[in-house]
């Protein structure tokens, strides 16, 4: 089986913006090209590209829905298509990022908005790693994204904290299964981010921002750069023993 080389190539679902574009940025100052997804807006995505390609890298922005299964075995085969592009058969690092807030109270949540929150946030990391996993190469690394809110609580989070839930237990569950491979596979846990997520509502409400600094060790919220590299470091070889693991990134909030 191929195992991880000295030029690694990594997959960043939803990499054209936030969290994303600051992962796929980050890895791209270590010289690692990214094929990141992007949804529905392919001008950030081709912003996201420019700015790789400004850093000495190279990246690749492919349309997918996450929460469409259906669309994954298409998908694969446009991968397959830029790694032989790229001289390969194989990528080393896959960040499970893509997804969408969900807001309601448990006594409001609807079936169809549980349902839509499980195909993103849950079933589309599941079976999109499932269908990449022969394209991953051995020895390489998988990081599942979480949140904060797995640990605290605030009301109207049930459903997007219980998809995030399942996320850990599922990062487990692979790292024990494909530890044979060699490849080592993590949760990251972002506590409160200033980006568009849920509407900008920590970036862009003055209030939220309050609280979010009163309530975190470091006294502020996080922003995107406090992500990106993170997971750029993770997923290099100084951090190749740490496997199964939930890493909180968050300031200290709500501690």
């Amino acid at each position: 089986m191929p195992t991880t080389n000295k030029n690694p190539i990594a997959i960043v679902t939803g990499g054209s913006r936030g969290l994303g574009r600051a992962t796929v940025e980050a890895l791209a100052r270590r010289g690692v090209p990214s094929i990141f997804t992007y949804h529905t807006n392919k001008s950030a995505a081709d912003e996201v590209v420019e700015s790789v390609q400004r850093s000495g890298a190279r990246a690749v922005a492919l349309q997918l829905d996450t929460g469409d299964t259906q669309a994954f075995p298409a998908f694969a085969e446009e991968i397959r298509r830029v790694l032989r592009e790229w001289g390969t058969e194989h990528f080393n690092y896959l960040v499970n990022m893509a997804g969408t807030s969900h807001e309601g109270l448990f006594g409001k949540v609807t079936e169809e908005d549980f349902d839509a929150a499980y195909r993103v946030h849950a079933k589309g990391p599941f079976f999109l790693t499932q269908t990449l996993l022969p394209l991953i190469a051995d020895g390489g690394r998988i990081v599942n994204i979480s949140s904060g809110l797995t640990r605290f609580a605030y009301p109207g989070r049930i459903t997007y904290a219980a998809m995030k839930g399942a996320v850990e237990v599922m990062t487990h569950y692979m790292a024990k299964e494909l530890g044979a491979r060699r490849i080592a596979v993590n949760t990251v846990a972002p506590g409160a981010i200033q980006t568009d997520f849920s509407g900008g509502i920590v970036r862009d409400n003055p209030d939220v921002a309050h609280h979010i600094a009163e309530t975190t060790a470091l006294g502020r919220p996080g922003l995107p750069d406090d992500i990106g590299p993170m997971i750029a470091s993770l997923l290099s070889e100084d951090n190749r023993w740490v496997n199964a693991q939930r890493i909180e990134v968050s300031g200290g909030q709500a501690i």
